[in-house]
């Protein structure tokens, strides 16, 4: 049986990219670097024979879903359920920010942000929740074909923590997702599944991103050597 593959894709950059701030399902526009890196994503999966393409209804990802698409003659078909977290009343601002204002929330959610969700916002558990029935959904429809998703950071980094048996509790600190890199996964059913390839953006990008703190104080004590 021929596995489904499924092109797991984080939507480009945005002006909150570059900011390092809290950016979850507020609605943010993808920068001009960000069209590009989605248009050489384009090019490159152009003539993989991807038969149908998903993303989240979040513009970021609707617009980076069309710049990949269009080259296909493809039209996105929208899904909640992959809509990136919700960070409630932390949205727009920088990690800083929210240690500042919610320094017991923030410490708290640190610890365990799978768990937890700040006020108004969503725990790791319940974007999993929606999210991963939509994939196993797009697997068993698209059986042995290929398949573009558009999604966000977190939701990815949660979806792929799940399928590969990781501990999720780790999903910010141990997962990376550039913006428009590109992963594939091979599914031999809607469980079973396989990485093929994670976080490249060899489309775009020359050399490896960096490790960057990426709001996570557990990255930056480590890179520092503090505690």
């Amino acid at each position: 049986m021929t596995p489904t593959r499924v092109y797991l894709v984080r939507h480009g950059a945005t002006a909150l990219t570059t900011e390092d701030k809290f950016s979850g399902d507020i609605g943010v526009e993808l920068s001009d670097d960000g069209r590009w890196q989605a248009a050489k994503l384009g090019e490159r999966l152009a003539n993989e024979g991807i038969a149908a393409v998903y993303s989240s209804p979040l513009s970021r990802a609707v617009d980076t879903a069309h710049l990949i698409a269009d080259r296909m003659g493809l039209a996105p078909a929208l899904c909640d359920g992959l809509r990136e977290i919700s960070h409630g009343r932390w949205e727009g601002l920088s990690r800083r920010e929210v240690e500042a204002q919610f320094g017991d929330e923030y410490s708290t959610w640190e610890n365990d942000p799978f768990t937890f969700a700040p006020q108004g916002g969503e725990s790791g558990l319940a974007v999993l929740a929606r999210a991963l029935p939509v994939i196993r959904e797009v697997v068993t429809r698209h059986a042995g074909q290929r398949v573009l998703v558009v999604s966000h950071k977190a939701t990815l980094r949660l979806v792929l923590s799940s399928l590969l048996g990781f501990d999720e509790r780790g999903y910010r600190d141990r997962l990376d997702q550039a913006p428009a890199c590109l992963n594939i996964v091979d599914f031999k059913d809607s469980v079973r599944a396989r990485l093929m390839l994670f976080n490249d953006t060899s489309h775009y990008a020359g050399q490896t991103r960096a490790a960057v703190d990426n709001q996570s104080k557990w990255w930056e004590q480590a890179a520092t050597g503090t505690k």
